[in-house]
């Protein structure tokens, strides 16, 4: 098992519909274990495989520490079946550093999906599990939350970023 690097955004693999599972093997087990110490050590709640380089549709998620009752879990191939109501929550992400934005996601959903032994789960979420599920699985379709922001949010993100490389070339 290795704790592995996080992509940045703007990296190209991060925008791109990540790859169904067909089959699930030793290789896409190692990666959920190497998903889930990367996620730990990052102090992250849940990690999609492409934020680690790997264009994969398999998500991880411990969101206990903000609530107790759902520690963690691997889904393969997870989908959104149903969702109802509206929240905005504030997020951040891994892979946009020093980004958090107030984004609308649908209060509570029903996924679908494989677990890491090949038996079909439905997973119903509401607050901090439906928000970080829909999160992950935004990512396996490519969307960053910098896409659910406004343009001028957008913007001045993108701005920071190159304002920082900037500085970083001067040195």
């Amino acid at each position: 098992m290795a704790v592995l690097g996080i992509l940045k955004y703007p990296h190209p693999i991060l925008k791109k519909r990540s790859e169904a599972v067909s089959r699930i093997d030793e290789e896409v087990k190692k990666l959920i274990q190497d998903m889930r110490e990367t996620m730990y050590e990052a102090s992250g709640i849940g990690l999609a495989a492409c934020q680690i380089g790997v264009s994969r549709r398999v998500i991880v998620l411990d969101v206990s520490p903000m609530d107790p009752q759902h520690s963690f879990f691997a889904l393969i191939n997870p989908e959104i079946i149903a969702e109802e109501g509206e929240i905005d929550h504030e997020e951040g992400c891994l892979s946009v550093p020093d980004c958090l934005e107030k984004v609308k996601r649908k209060e509570k959903v029903c996924v679908r999906g494989l677990s890491p032994e090949g038996m079909e789960m439905e997973i119903k979420g509401e607050g901090i599990l439906a928000i970080a599920l829909q999160h992950e699985i935004d990512h396996t379709n490519g969307i960053l939350i910098l896409d659910r922001v406004s343009r001028l949010k957008r913007e001045i993100y993108r701005n920071k970023l190159k304002k920082e490389k900037r500085k970083e070339e001067k040195l």
